[in-house]
């Protein structure tokens, strides 16, 4: 039989069931970019306001570590998307590697894949086929992007090449996430080896760019990231550097290959280590289950928050350069402060740090369907262990953990911002209140995950689509000046905006009650349904 027979098909399943998902992340990823160059025109009118801003970029090490150096300070286009250009490229590699585990780990992990294997399906079809749809999503999100950077106005060739930094380190990681799924036998520890490798990556190129000019620069060469960086759009346009990553994607593809023909289906090249005969008295509840299941993302979660928050604080004190013309200061103001634009800024951070958070918070309850469909739920619940006993554990998980990471980048940003700014106490107590209030919008989007379960378990993953929904209404809602009405919707229109705006109690019970009436819908149906795969 041929090693590909069967490819087509599983191009048009994987299709299929991602015909939703994949649209709205798309759509996600092209209007951040087109949003973000669209208000940049009006923020940056002349090439004085342009240079002034990417000086004061180009000066700050935390932002050039987070975001990368701007290349040509006169450049609309790169002042524009400077942001997007390295942290886009990460989100893009991100959602590329996950598609692949996808569609190749998690398939032999719910034992679909061996039953399919039993047709007339080729060795390689699986890996072949989510490789096709990775890396098809990937060339259509980075065209689609060019071309709506195009329609707001930025050159031709900028816009190409800022669409091939996001579709290189896309097809790069598409491999990478290929060959984590032969070393695994799980999807979440392929997935987490991917986060590894990407993680390394992004820090040397943090580590490159950050350096000074007489420095180790040369760093920023060893990260694919670092490689869609270099393409430099609207700063030179250099689109040779993109036969880098292709190259890289070709050997990694070619790995992946090669490692898949040495294993079993269903089994990894690196064994998991078989845990202890017996239970610790500390796994002897559902509780204790869900934390042992939980913890790693959320120590990695939880590290990564608190970068970011020193990150964002140490940024504060450049900000008053960073946005120097009025129309820039009204702007970031009508996205999150009063009170001026330091408090602005730190604001507007700290919902995204929310924004950020919920994503856990929604991974942290889908376990929840995974758990169930992978068999793993139904031997608890014919012990002793109640369904609610058993769903409370780890939607307990997933609000705690929700709040951990938010004070964590709230203490972070407290004590950075207040170092700078010279007033550690107030600063302090005044970002972690910005945190704490980001909760209860967060914990409304996570009971959206747990009423799914229960009522409709399998269009549980329909989560992420509202999140997605939610997240361009506030991010882009007040720069497409869309009716309040229509921003109201999203329930992070609601969240208070502090530092420097007034705190009203009304918005926050408000969200704190419909989230528990979810919550306990989501209780009540899941008693009455039964386990479904």
């Amino acid at each position: 039989m041929n090693d590909f027979a069967g490819t087509a098909t599983l191009v048009r399943l994987a299709l299929r069931r991602d015909r939703v998902l994949l649209p709205i992340w798309i759509l996600v990823f092209v209007s951040m970019a087109a949003g973000s160059a669209q208000a940049s025109i009006d923020l940056y009118p002349d090439v004085a306001s342009r240079v002034s801003a990417a000086n004061t970029t180009n000066s700050s090490p935390a932002l050039v570590s987070l975001y990368g150096r701007i290349f040509d300070p006169t450049s609309l286009g790169e002042v524009s998307l400077f942001k997007l250009t390295s942290f886009g490229a990460l989100l893009v590699a991100l959602l590329a590697a996950m598609l692949v585990v996808r569609h190749t780990r998690t398939e032999e992990e719910a034992g679909r894949l061996e039953l399919l294997s039993a047709g007339v399906l080729g060795r390689y079809a699986a890996v072949t086929a989510a490789l096709i749809v990775s890396g098809g999503m990937v060339i259509v999100l980075g065209l689609l992007t060019s071309l709506s950077l195009i329609g707001v106005g930025l050159g031709v060739s900028g816009s190409l090449a800022f669409g091939l930094v996001w579709i290189t380190a896309g097809l790069v990681f598409a491999g990478v996430g290929a060959v984590t799924a032969q070393l695994t036998e799980g999807a979440r520890a392929a997935n987490g080896l991917t986060a590894v490798v990407l993680g390394v990556s992004y820090v040397l190129r943090a580590l490159g760019d950050s350096a000074a000019s007489d420095g180790p620069r040369w760093i920023s060469w060893l990260s694919p990231i670092g490689w869609s960086q270099q393409i430099r759009a609207y700063a030179g346009d250099r689109f040779w550097v993109a036969l880098l990553p292709l190259a890289l994607m070709v050997i990694l593809v070619a790995a992946a290959y090669r490692l898949l023909s040495r294993r079993d289906i269903g089994a990894g090249l690196v064994r998991p280590r078989p845990g202890p005969a017996t239970a610790s008295r500390w796994l002897r509840s559902p509780l204790a289950l869900a934390w042992r299941l939980h913890r790693g993302s959320l120590y990695a979660w939880g590290f990564g928050f608190l970068l970011l928050g020193f990150i964002v604080g140490n940024i504060a004190s450049n900000v008053e350069g960073f946005v120097n013309s009025d129309s820039a200061r009204k702007m970031v103001e009508k996205l999150g402060g009063v009170e001026g634009i330091t408090d602005a800024f730190l604001s507007t951070e700290m919902g995204m740090l929310g924004l950020i958070a919920t994503a856990f918070g929604i991974q942290a309850a889908l376990r929840l369907r995974s758990e169930e469909t992978s068999l793993r739920a139904e031997p608890l619940l014919a012990t002793g262990i109640t369904r609610t006993r058993w769903l409370a554990s780890h939607v307990l998980m997933a609000l705690f953990g929700t709040s951990v990471l938010v004070l964590v980048g709230g203490l972070g940003s407290g004590i950075s911002s207040g170092a700078s700014l010279g007033n550690m106490n107030r600063q302090l107590g005044r970002m972690l209140a910005a945190a704490l209030v980001q909760l209860p919008a967060i914990w409304l989007v996570t009971a959206l995950v747990v009423i799914l379960f229960g009522l409709a378990p399998k269009l549980v993953t329909a989560a992420w689509a509202l999140f997605a929904a939610f997240l361009l209404l506030g991010q882009f809602g007040p720069i497409f000046n869309l009716p309040q009405s229509v921003m109201d919707i999203s329930p992070y229109a609601h969240t208070p905006r502090l530092p420097g705006g007034t705190f009203t109690l009304t918005p926050v019970l408000a969200l704190l009650a419909i989230a528990a009436a979810l919550l306990t819908a989501g209780f009540a149906t899941f008693r009455h349904r039964d386990l479904t795969t």
